[in-house]
């Protein structure tokens, strides 16, 4: 049998981060050649990667990286089959150092076509998939390109990526606190001008239909029935709408035997509230019309006016799972 020494055990270790054992072991096969014994190390993770094909690798780390220009983002999932290796510390670090080199592709494709110490990036998955025992893969990849980008990453399970048209005073913290409202409220696109209308339509005759269902069972249990919304979103509240809005509200207060000097300061809550009531799909999924998460008085869009002449242009957002 081919004595190895622990110099060449330890190389091998720091090479592929597999344990002593398995170091020794692949080399020991490899008769000693350092190459081959890392192809040894492969061919196993290849073998436990093919028995564990069907598993779910829903745990896991997101990371975030920009270029020193702040110009260009990318966030990636790098994830495995339980919390416990999601935490190690050593796997955290390999999802930092896959980061680093997503950082200088377009796409997924690419990215994991990618040198990674002389093996590509979807072989070094392999080959940890065999030194950790469970099936490693990349299975979110965005990036961003902007005058400004900025991220956010929570606990490690959500990452979010913001583009800002220019790069104004203070822009680090718009766009992490943009970048915040991303992963926390999980937008799907910047503003209601940009939804289909056509979805918006079938979006709400379908949640109309739920909640007409849920009142006919509130009604025979003698519950307070939901309000069904005749809207879900500012794009369908045209100028025709609102001002019909306004003239049902007048109707209300002169009903109610509200004087009409007054009507002028009780109008903006009653629209106000009519606006709101009816755009629960912007909340849901517009980021600009959402509430922004630290004052809620204010929506995202009129958060970012406070910066100046700057807009958001894109965001992106990865999560476990």
């Amino acid at each position: 049998m081919v004595k190895v020494s622990a110099a060449d055990v330890k190389k091998l270790r720091e090479a592929t981060g597999a344990g002593m054992m398995d170091c020794k072991k692949a080399l020991v096969e490899a008769e000693g050649n350092f190459e081959q014994a890392i192809d040894v190390l492969r061919k196993k993770g290849q073998k436990i990667a093919a028995k564990r094909a069907d598993r779910e690798s829903t745990e896991g780390v997101a990371v975030t990286r920009i270029n020193d220009a702040k110009t260009e983002g990318v966030a990636i999932v790098l994830a495995c089959e339980t919390d416990f290796v999601g935490k190690n510390e050593k796997f955290v670090a390999l999802g930092g150092q896959f980061a680093d080199i997503a950082l200088n592709f377009d796409n997924k494709e690419d990215f994991l076509a990618a040198d990674f110490g002389g093996m590509s990036v979807a072989d070094k998955l392999v080959e940890q998939t065999g030194v950790i025992g469970e099936k490693l893969d990349i299975t979110a990849f965005e990036k961003v390109s902007a005058a400004y980008v900025g991220a956010y990453t929570h606990i490690g399970k959500i990452a979010a990526l913001v583009g800002l048209s220019a790069a104004v005073d203070n822009a680090e913290e718009l766009a992490k606190d943009v970048a915040m409202q991303v992963a926390s409220m999980g937008a799907t696109t910047l503003s209601y001008k940009d939804l289909d209308p056509a979805y918006v339509a079938a979006e709400t005759e379908a949640r109309i239909a739920v909640i007409e269902k849920d009142n006919i069972e509130l009604g025979r249990l003698g519950k307070t029935l939901k309000n069904v919304p005749q809207y879900i979103s500012m794009s369908q509240l045209s100028d025709e709408v609102l001002a019909k809005a306004q003239e049902d509200a007048k109707a209300e207060l002169k009903a109610e035997g509200k004087p009409e000097q007054i009507w002028d300061r009780i109008l903006p809550g009653k629209m106000e509230r009519f606006i709101s009531d009816n755009t629960t799909l912007d909340i849901e999924q517009c980021l600009l019309d959402q509430p922004f998460i630290k004052d809620e008085k204010k929506n995202v869009a009129q958060y970012v006016k406070t910066y100046g002449d700057v807009e958001v242009t894109t965001f992106k957002r990865v999560t476990l799972g």
